[in-house]
């Protein structure tokens, strides 16, 4: 299931110009990597195997209100108009079905879960309760944005392409990244002329979204996304923030990477040089935005750093996001959204 859930996107930054659905027919072949950094990267990476180190090929097709998304080992079908998700698998040849009743219910309890898991993270520092004040006056804060061309280009996969990149940034109100300490999101687009079908594509995308009550995931699966917001609490703004411009850009992205980064404060960064005064309690609880960041993912910085003689570094990838659109096409048939012939359910 790593390989499906790993290549279903939400294409939110892959397309602009959304206005009203165009109903038009739309198929694809892509591939997507999704990585996490440091040590906790490591054993998410570990477990997902070939997917995190090689990426995902997946097939998508989508007509109406139905999208299809077929890997080598497993598959899925969304029904909007049903309600209904298909999960397939291509070995066995068999599928389950799940409402989006019972996929809102996984939602939540999949981020309950993330916020219990970096709660216990937080406890094993001994600082939970610290944290928890924290949160309570957590900072007003102001996100940036900023998109470049860079006027580099080149050709990709038959489309001719220019490089686009955006970057959006949440800080302290009335500070600097620097100072505050906070996050980066940066996604690097190499942007073909506009692709009419694939507005149908993002459209389905979004539709699907609001119905589930979903966070925008950008190529991670619902659940690594969840994982990542409970660390990063302030993530899901920056997110919101990268899927409203994205949609203001000219083109369609051929291929994307989007990273993650941690930002600590000028002050935590300075507690953690060599011979610095409390370095050890400053890095476990940075002041201002740095708090946000999340027990879990300060203990794992920590460990990296410590076998880093450089010494502790101000930025920190936490998750890296690749998607890249192999080819589209407008042919569509009934066969390319519909569960393969000689498949039966598993009750």
């Amino acid at each position: 299931m790593i390989r499906t859930r790993l290549a279903a996107a939400l294409t939110l930054c892959l397309c602009a110009g959304l206005g009203s659905s165009l109903l038009a027919d739309v198929r694809t072949e892509e591939k997507t990597q999704v990585r996490f950094e440091g040590g906790v990267g490591k054993v998410i990476n570990f477990f997902a195997g070939k997917a995190a180190k090689e990426g995902v090929k997946t097939s998508v097709a989508v007509t109406q209100n139905r999208k299809a998304m077929f890997a080598d080992a497993d598959g899925t079908i969304v029904d909007l108009g049903e309600e209904k998700v298909y999960t397939l698998d291509m070995k066995k040849k068999n599928y389950t079905v799940t409402t989006f009743a019972e996929m809102r219910k996984r939602l939540e309890e999949a981020r309950r879960k993330a916020e219990e898991d970096a709660r216990k993270a937080a406890a094993q520092d001994g600082k939970a309760e610290q944290d928890a004040k924290k949160d309570e006056a957590a900072p007003e804060m102001e996100v940036d944005f900023d998109v470049k061309e860079t006027g580099q280009k080149k050709a990709l996969n038959g489309f001719d392409t220019r490089q686009v990149i955006m970057s959006i940034t949440l800080r302290e109100k009335g500070k600097t990244l620097e100072q505050s300490g906070g996050l980066m999101l940066t996604s690097d687009m190499w942007m073909a002329p506009s692709v009419a079908a694939m507005r149908e594509l993002v459209d389905f995308d979004i539709r699907y979204a609001k119905a589930l009550n979903g966070p925008e995931t950008f190529g991670a699966s619902v659940e690594q996304m969840q994982a990542a917001l409970a660390a990063h609490p302030q993530l899901k703004q920056g997110l919101a923030r990268m899927a409203e411009e994205s949609k203001k850009l000219d083109g369609t992205a051929i291929l994307t990477t989007t990273t993650m980064e941690a930002v600590k404060s000028a002050e935590a960064l300075a507690a953690e040089q060599p011979g610095g005064a409390g370095a050890e309690d400053a890095a476990s609880t940075p002041s201002s935005v740095g708090g946000l960041i999340g027990g879990f993912g300060r203990r794992m910085a920590r460990k990296s750093e410590n076998k880093d003689a450089s010494g502790p570094k101000a930025r920190a990838a936490f998750m890296t996001i690749t998607n890249e659109r192999l080819s589209i096409s407008t042919n569509v048939s009934a066969g390319d959204v519909a569960i393969p012939a000689g498949f039966k359910e598993n009750r």
